[in-house]
């Protein structure tokens, strides 16, 4: 794959050409050329920060098996290459013990490449949402990019990507759960509808604890927004004969008494208060 012209790069290619108008220039863009794994390096800047070892090592038996099938992208720095894209690709073949690798040649600059990994990052189907937030936040303050330019670029619609940076807002242990799976985007946006973080934190340990659908957790933040006030009974007015009762008993019995009447006013309760056994005892000793 990618043998014939510029397949293997001469020392004398690898220091000589870093703009497109140097001599040779015309083997690199446009062709896949063999680079050697010791000439490439990571990208500092690379978005993506995790790679799953079992998914590292699958990967690196599926490339002794067939080989690499999709050429890595490279940017030409001196006489080494800088990984624009599939860093994957390039651990993987390094695990594999491949000496070289099939790769594009670009010749960007420090702002280009950054642009480049960063959208073809999110590009990719295996990112966490947080980590697709951080890169929309990344294109947008190191880019300049304006929401506008960035739906345009990576073809998303603004409020996909004004709703993923909301994700941001959450505080990091509730970051890190959406990016470990313990909870969805779907409950990260319900939380953020809480404007109150104490409410956010108390939903939050519902969601792991009662184990929340995103439905069920819109609902309790619905709840916790609009709680339903209980209105107080209207205490019923007491006849007067029945306050004479109540007077003429806590005169009697010397404690406290209460009468309470039906909304219908055929039957009730009276209640006698004491304190200890002697006042129980004073209140049975008229009933004897």
């Amino acid at each position: 794959m990618g043998r014939g012209l510029g397949a293997i790069l001469s020392a004398e290619s690898k220091a000589s050409v870093n703009s497109a108008t140097d001599e040779g220039a015309d083997k690199f863009v446009g062709n896949i050329v063999e680079v050697d794994l010791d000439d490439i390096y990571p990208n500092a800047t690379q978005p993506r920060t995790y790679f799953d070892e079992k998914a590292l090592n699958d990967l690196a038996q599926s490339i002794k098996n067939l080989g690499v099938i999709q050429p890595v992208t490279l940017r030409k720095e001196g006489d080494k290459f800088e990984i624009i894209s599939g860093e994957r690709r390039f651990r993987a073949s390094k695990i594999a013990g491949l000496q070289t690798v099939p790769a594009y040649i670009r010749l960007v600059n420090d702002q280009e490449l950054l642009e480049m990994a960063l959208v073809e990052n999110i590009q990719r189907e295996d990112l966490d949402s947080i980590e697709i937030a951080l890169t929309y936040q990344r294109l947008l303050e190191e880019i300049g990019m304006t929401q506008e330019n960035l739906s345009q670029r990576v073809g998303k619609e603004r409020s996909t990507i004004t709703n993923s940076l909301r994700l941001l807002k959450l505080n990091p242990l509730m970051q890190n759960a959406i990016r470990s799976g313990e909870i969805s985007a779907g409950h990260g946006r319900a939380l953020l509808t809480l404007d109150e973080t104490a409410e956010q934190e108390k939903l939050f340990r519902d969601i792991l604890a009662q184990n929340l659908s995103v439905r069920q957790t819109e609902q309790a933040a619905s709840q916790l927004k609009n709680p339903v006030k209980t209105i107080p009974r209207a205490k019923t007015a007491l006849p007067n004969y029945f306050k004479k009762a109540e007077r003429n008993l806590a005169d009697v019995l010397d404690v406290n008494v209460e009468v309470k009447v039906a909304a219908n006013g055929k039957k009730g309760k009276i209640i006698l208060d004491f304190k200890n056994e002697e006042e129980l005892q004073n209140i049975l000793s008229h009933f004897s």
